[in-house]
């Protein structure tokens, strides 16, 4: 057996061509190892050549891997760019149809897994009679029957890098595609904007097939040769590692933060302080993919002294607006545009532009934030359709509320599920989900608009309750036997409604105040923690389209 050799030809990608920079700075750390620049450069291009197997480029061919989080999930990503591929990383936590659909519609022609995956991918490549590999480990070199010299392809930033699924909330997930220039682009504007280096280290939590992972914590790190650690997002794990003083950056979304918040409400004073003295050396702390209620944010700067820095994005345009690095952080706000992102707020209805980067047109009017810049993604795959429906002018339509409030952004929620139309009345559910926080029995919550032949819809809460050890004297008016569940779900519910109703009355318009409640254990979410609010009005639906009923 004899190693095959590598040409080191010259590469125009250029967080490829940034890591000879960086050669001997650690680049990855998982499960205890660690390798540098130079040996995920290397495997990387030894990886590359086994997929190329003979042939000169993948020319965009489409290969779908399943790892995960750690360093064969970059050695993976990295070499299937490296041989002219499209990237399509799967998750892990995706049940069988979803991981199907996501294969079929992509027209993956090779599956990749790792050994910890393979009984789950590979029943689904024999399924669908596809070329399927399993990954061994990324720790040797790759050998060969004859001695030969692998060119690989010499690569542009107009090719199409990678394809990620939109999270589906309001219909089947549309694979995204974006070319190593989009890629590039987002990389700069977020390293700019957040003061990215290499001495950082960030502590790497999220799911590795989304924007947030794969772009926003995984590439600008390595684009600016700072330190990966992958962990899992277990509360007292993280909390140790911020106590450690080796983590500068952090990310995650709101879910992870309230777990976190938890684990450390739960803790003795000593660690509680230990933890708390270890946060607050980190740099940043970055919350997004959903909505930061302010009720964290304000929890979380209470027990770590940081203002939590939210942002917004979505998978086809990357990052559009953050919150600022140097500068105040508005809470219920997702800050100004960022670095070569053109961003207005567009009447739907009229195509009247009400507000247009800092300047408000028609000052406090919403509409839908439009995006334009070099971050957009460049088309739905397989769906040339949906691809022109999607743009305005060369403006990339996102179908999310906003308002420019003072020079700050505060998005008001999906036009297609979180505003609602109720007797006349345009309802931010966000809003509304906002001030239920912000009652003490509430943990969670969503608010969705159910079909209503008088009102058009009308308003509807889900609640899930904190529980009943820390209610306290909250337990009084709700009593205990009734919050754990103990007399039955339609209890629970009407106890919620007799407490929630009234008091949201005080605090919100009468048209906004929800008719009908449902308190249950816990929310749909996504893989990325976002709620699934069509799965919320399947489960009203499922308790006769809400029997709960409040008056108006």
């Amino acid at each position: 057996m004899r190693t095959t050799q590598l040409s080191k030809g010259p590469v125009s990608i250029s967080i490829f061509e940034r890591s000879a920079n960086f050669a001997h700075r650690v680049a990855l750390l998982a499960n205890g190892e660690s390798r540098t620049y130079e040996w995920l450069e290397a495997q990387s291009r030894v990886r590359a050549a086994q997929l190329l197997r003979g042939c000169a480029d993948l020319e965009e061919a489409r290969i779908g891997f399943l790892m995960e989080p750690g360093l064969d999930y970059v050695v993976t990503q990295w070499a299937i760019w490296r041989a002219g591929g499209i990237a399509v990383p799967l998750c892990p936590e995706h049940p069988d149809p979803e991981l199907t659909y996501i294969i079929e519609d992509a027209g993956v022609s090779l599956l990749l897994a790792s050994e910890v995956l393979d009984e789950k991918l590979r029943p689904i490549a024999r399924a669908q009679n596809l070329s399927y590999r399993s990954i061994s480990g990324s720790g040797g070199e790759v050998s060969s029957e004859e001695n030969e010299t692998v060119e690989l392809p010499i690569l542009s930033l107009d090719r199409r890098a990678m394809i990620l699924y939109t999270s589906g909330t309001t219909g089947r997930p549309k694979g995204a595609v974006s070319t190593h220039a989009n890629m590039t682009a987002h990389m700069e504007s977020l390293v700019e904007a957040w003061n990215w280096d290499g001495q950082d280290h960030i502590l790497h939590v999220l799911p590795l097939h989304h924007t947030h992972g794969v772009v926003n914590a995984l590439c600008c790190a390595l684009y600016s040769g700072a330190t990966v650690e992958f962990s899992r997002p277990e509360a007292t794990q993280c909390w140790d590692r911020f106590a450690s003083g080796e983590v500068t950056v952090f990310m995650a979304v709101p879910t992870i933060y309230s777990k976190l918040l938890h684990a450390w409400e739960q803790a003795d004073d000593f660690t509680r302080a230990r933890w708390t003295k270890g946060a607050a050396k980190l740099r940043l702390m970055v919350s997004g993919s959903a909505a930061l209620p302010v009720s964290i944010f304000e929890r979380w700067k209470a027990a770590t002294g940081h203002d939590l820095l939210e942002r917004y994005g979505m998978t086809e345009i990357g990052m559009g607006l953050s919150n600022p690095y140097a500068g105040e952080r508005r809470p219920g706000t997702v800050g100004q545009p960022l670095p070569s992102v053109d961003l207005r707020i567009v009447n739907p209805e009229s195509h009247k532009v009400l507000a247009e980067g800092l300047h408000s047109i028609e000052e406090g009017a919403s509409g839908e934030i439009q995006v334009r810049g070099p971050m957009v993604f460049s088309e739905y795959w397989g769906r040339p359709d949906d691809t022109t429906a999607s743009f305005e002018d060369g403006w990339f339509r996102t179908g999310d509320e906003a308002v420019l409030e003072e020079g700050y952004y505060r998005i008001l929620g999906r036009r297609s599920v979180d505003i609602l139309k109720s007797g006349g009345y345009k309802i931010s559910a966000v809003e509304i989900e906002e001030v239920l926080r912000s009652h003490p029995v509430v943990q969670d919550c969503a608010v969705v608009g159910l079909p209503c032949e008088e009102w058009g819809e009308r308003v509807a809460a889900a609640v899930v309750v904190e529980p009943v050890a820390q209610l306290g004297s909250t337990c009084r008016v709700l009593p205990d036997r009734i919050l754990s569940g103990q007399e039955g779900p339609d209890a629970r519910s009407k106890a919620v409604k007799s407490i929630l109703g009234g008091w949201s009355r005080e605090r919100l318009a009468p048209y906004k105040v929800p008719r009908t409640w449902l308190c249950l254990d816990e929310l749909p979410r996504n893989a990325m923690g976002k709620i699934q609010k069509p799965a919320v009005q399947d489960l009203f639906a499922a308790h006769g389209g809400g029997p709960l009923e409040v008056s108006r």
